[in-house]
């Protein structure tokens, strides 16, 4: 039996196979969920799903898409969002 805090689901289970040959399970943290976009609340694509710790070792450019609204608005949103801002001035 696992110890009482390990049997909620909040950690992961993980099967890790040690070199003497045996498996042995560990606990992980869940990786956090997918990126949206503020507007529409569609899935971010280009924006990784990793804990901050290993988000802070990647470089920028690695964390969100090199453009404008990068990791906040979709592409779809961008492109209307740059249009209404170009048609307004």
């Amino acid at each position: 039996m696992p110890a009482p805090s390990r049997r909620s689901r909040t950690f992961r289970r993980v099967f890790v196979k040690t070199p003497g040959g045996s498996t042995v399970m560990h606990y992980r943290k869940r990786k956090p969920s997918k990126a949206h976009c503020a507007d529409c609340g569609a899935l971010l694509h280009g924006v990784p799903r990793e804990r901050p710790y290993k988000m802070q070792n990647m470089c920028k450019t690695e964390k969100r898409p090199e453009r404008k609204f990068g990791g906040m608005l979709c592409s779809k949103c961008t492109r209307i969002r740059l249009k209404g801002h170009a048609r307004s001035m």
